[in-house]
């Protein structure tokens, strides 16, 4: 394989590693002209995939689904297979949540749609003036322009003179008790610090003014999959109701049955308390199981209703939105997945990962510093120091040069550096996010493999080496 790369993304001057073949959960990966034979996939690309390598079914529903549709430009024709997706995700969600969807083809393009599909809200109820989109500190929602101004990463440093101004997208304190609940606070002082905080927020920014807060329910590459503490959100929903504040919640990669207990969809389910809703949400990823590029935004009914009481139209679109070909695949995919019960599994043997990587290394004197996450979606955060919870260096890039470390075990998962700080890139971290179809016996084999591949990255520290 020649080291000469022809796409023009990530490192342009090496070829990446590719995958040239697998079968559910594991894969086949030529790098740096050697073949690795039985890699477990333990991260499906960024949280993408639901039904594994080479999924038999898919073929055959890409075949049953392309005679039924051509291309439609949305905004003059619709399309059937993009009506029946939007009516099964509404009605495999608990009843009111949402009204509506739109789809597209990222969860960058997802969370930008929200943005502007938020600010023409506020103009149908008469309330122009509400333009501020409140988010996180260490955050991400996406890689366009819009995404990255809700976002607070080190990722956006290069374009920050051309993000939207920050006083329109002001941020409220990061919620990670691992890192920033005191020894002397209970978590319900600590959530209520939390919320007093974004309530003043809120009244410094002036009300009339706060379209929306953004929060990613479970977030994955800006924190690592930190679980909101009990009353977190629920109190959030509360002050949105308070303050007329629409609230967005971010599940491009923790939802769509990646971390639902209901063997359902969304991951708020988790935490918000009965009858309370998001008002609009974004969700990608899992959709299409990474077979084609689908994402959404779903719709809660007083944004739809706002629409249908004002002007009936929204306003834009995209080349590529509610494709019929995509979101005909995307409905059979999910189908499956509710038939064979895949998202109950996932949530369960995630779960079992989760517990076992806790119980591997609890009270071990090693680098991994906590354990956390929910479902199908798990995160190791690794220290220098257990005690103290101090980070690496980051110039050591612990959190990629690990990943590397696993991959030669034969575990592929995803390595990140940024959750302590994602504007000075402290922290280290690796993602974990296997297919919805995994078994006791796989979560077996990854839990092992990252055991071996910690001590491995542990001895390659103490013997001072730099790896490559």
């Amino acid at each position: 394989m020649s080291d000469y790369s022809y796409v023009f993304q990530s490192n342009v001057a090496k070829k990446p590693a590719h995958v040239i073949g697998g079968k559910g959960c594991r894969i086949t990966v030529q790098k740096n002209g050697k073949i690795y034979d039985d890699v477990i996939d333990a991260v499906t690309g960024a949280a993408v995939g639901a039904l594994g390598w080479g999924d038999e079914d898919v073929s055959k529903f890409m075949t049953e689904v392309l005679p039924t549709t051509t291309y439609t430009f949305p905004a003059l024709i619709g399309n059937q297979h993009s009506e029946n997706l939007a009516k099964f995700y509404i009605e495999h969600s608990p009843k009111g949540a949402f009204a509506s969807a739109l789809w597209c083809c990222s969860g960058s393009e997802a969370n930008e749609n929200a943005l502007k599909l938020t600010k023409q809200y506020w103009t149908e109820k008469g309330k122009p003036k509400k333009n501020k989109f409140i988010s996180r500190e260490t955050s991400y929602h996406g890689f366009s322009l819009g995404a990255l101004s809700i976002s607070e990463n080190s990722r956006a440093d290069d374009f920050t003179d051309i993000l939207i101004d920050q006083k329109q997208c002001p941020k409220m304190p990061v919620c990670f008790p691992y890192r920033h609940q005191k020894d002397d606070q209970t978590e319900a002082e600590y959530v209520q610090y939390l919320l007093d905080a974004l309530e003043q927020l809120i009244v410094k920014n002036d009300p009339e003014t706060v379209a929306s807060i953004i929060v990613e329910t479970l977030p994955g590459s800006s924190l690592g999959t930190v679980p909101p503490p009990k009353g977190y959100l629920p109190g959030i929903r509360r002050l949105c109701d308070k303050y007329d504040i629409l609230m967005h919640l971010d599940e491009v990669m923790c939802g769509t049955g990646r971390s639902n207990p209901n063997g359902g969809l969304n991951c708020w389910e988790n935490f918000l308390e009965p009858g309370q809703f998001p008002d609009i949400q974004t969700v990608g990823k899992t959709l299409g199981s990474g077979y084609i590029t689908i994402a959404g935004v779903l719709i809660g009914p007083k944004i739809r209703a706002a629409y249908e009481n004002g002007s009936g139209m929204v306003l834009g679109s995209h080349t590529y939105s509610s494709h019929g070909f995509n979101c005909g695949v995307a409905l059979k995919i999910q189908e499956k997945i509710m038939k064979e019960g895949l998202t109950k599994n996932i949530f369960e043997m995630g779960n079992l990962m989760g517990k076992k990587l806790t119980e591997a290394f609890a009270g071990k004197h090693n680098i991994v510093g906590d354990v956390r996450g929910i479902g199908g979606f798990w995160s190791v955060e690794f220290v220098s120091d257990k005690k103290t919870k101090k980070v690496f260096d980051k110039n050591l890039d612990v959190g990629h040069k690990i990943q590397d470390v696993f991959f030669e075990k034969g575990l592929n998962i995803m390595g990140m550096q940024g959750c302590v700080s994602n504007k000075s890139g402290d922290g280290d971290f690796v993602l974990l996010a296997p297919s919805f179809i995994i078994t006791e016996e796989d979560v077996n084999e990854i839990v092992k493999r990252f055991i071996e591949g910690v001590a491995d990255y542990e001895q390659i520290l103490k013997n001072g080496k730099h790896w490559e």
